[in-house]
């Protein structure tokens, strides 16, 4: 059974590529009768707010024409920005060396909280330095979410 994000994913995965975009992500929220479409797109030189303009009316057209949302909803459509969510793990890998924050589904060892160097990718997990010592691996599948923490140097 595939999840509500993963079925908009595919949906609107080629529309966002179709206009030159990566479609970095989505996150559907629900709440009570209303509900959140918030679609993160990237690109090599970034995104403009030309590029969330054009995006957000195809992918408008294309929901309004396969109706795989019931009731009211929201469309915003934007960039990652710099604290960036991680939803795949080659976005991990492509990440390797930064500093993230992860919140995990069910607690490990006593917290869901964690922040820490991301080391690598082993798998289906990712591997989570915790000050230069503690070395974590983490299922893709117990992440609830995860963003980069932006470094200013």
């Amino acid at each position: 059974m595939t999840s509500k994000r993963e079925q908009l994913e595919e949906l609107l995965g080629p529309v966002v590529a179709s206009l030159g975009c990566e479609l970095w992500g989505i996150e559907y929220q629900t709440h009570g009768r209303n509900a959140l479409l918030r679609i993160y797109i990237d690109g090599e030189d970034g995104v403009t707010v030309e590029d969330c303009e054009k995006v957000s009316r195809q992918a408008s057209a294309v929901l309004d024409v396969e109706d795989p949302i019931t009731g009211k909803y929201t469309l915003e459509v934007s960039s990652p920005g710099m604290d960036r969510p991680l939803y795949r793990l080659e976005q991990y890998q492509r990440f390797v060396g930064h500093q993230i924050e992860v919140r995990l589904r069910m607690p490990l060892e006593g917290q869901r909280k964690w922040r820490g160097l991301l080391a690598g990718v082993e798998g289906e997990e990712v591997v989570l330095r915790i000050d230069d010592e503690n070395e974590y691996l983490l299922p893709i599948d117990s992440i609830e979410r995860a963003n980069i923490i932006p470094q200013f140097k």
